[in-house]
């Protein structure tokens, strides 16, 4: 069993993550923001946690994840306003980070994106500018750490449901994939010591998941 706490509880991505978690037997706490979703959060069997993490500093997400074994970043902004999503996906992504050092927790797995990095590419007029920048410095961020991080770098995200196969690599075939998915690959990297220190980037395919894993770790 291993105590895991995912920010942003209430996300798509995370609500579909907690119950894997729990019922392999992990220790699930979902840190939210909004006190009217708590409920929500606890039918999935994680134990909801209110809090902003946009506005907590280093110290009290540390004591946030004291004690945990892991932390996830699915949380987001949500995109339209760029000076949040700069608050967000890079000033409180990095600060997680940083709290999740200070607090001893040494796994992290960041849900990012499949095109994230420095070179992106998206050009500054695009509505999607200010998320591509703080994912890229909030990835690099992470790989400048000591942390044992893990990337994801899902494509187009969808409410189709899951296969549970999925093809990995710099340039996958399909430009899609369901969250589902994305949550039953957070759910395996959990697991596996053998991601660490690496990006894993995926779309829907036809391997099932572990097989693409060991077939990326190979």
């Amino acid at each position: 069993m291993a105590r895991i706490a995912i920010i942003g509880g209430h996300g798509k991505v995370a609500m579909r993550l907690s119950p894997l978690l729990v019922a392999r037997g992990d220790e699930v706490t979902s840190i939210l923001r909004n006190e009217a979703h708590r409920d929500e959060v606890a039918a999935t069997g994680a134990t909801p946690v209110v809090a902003d993490v946009e506005r907590l500093d280093l110290d009290a997400l540390a004591d946030l994840f004291r004690g945990h074994d892991a932390v996830v970043w699915s949380a987001g902004a949500g995109g339209g306003d760029p000076a949040r999503t700069r608050a967000v996906d890079r000033d409180a992504a990095i600060r997680s980070m940083d709290a999740a050092a200070a607090a001893g927790v040494d796994r992290y797995v960041m849900v990012s994106y499949l095109g994230a990095r420095p070179d992106h590419g998206v050009p500054p007029d695009s509505s999607f500018f200010a998320y591509a920048e703080a994912k890229a410095a909030a990835d690099q961020h992470l790989r400048g750490t000591a942390l044992a991080w893990t990337i994801l770098g899902p494509g187009a995200l969808t409410m189709d449901r899951g296969t549970g196969r999925v093809e990995i690599g710099d340039a996958p075939r399909l430009d899609h994939v369901s969250r589902d998915d994305v949550a039953a690959v957070a759910a395996a990297v959990l697991a596996r010591p053998d991601t660490v220190g690496r990006f894993v980037g995926f779309n829907q395919g036809d391997t099932p998941i572990d097989e693409a894993l060991d077939a990326l770790t190979r």
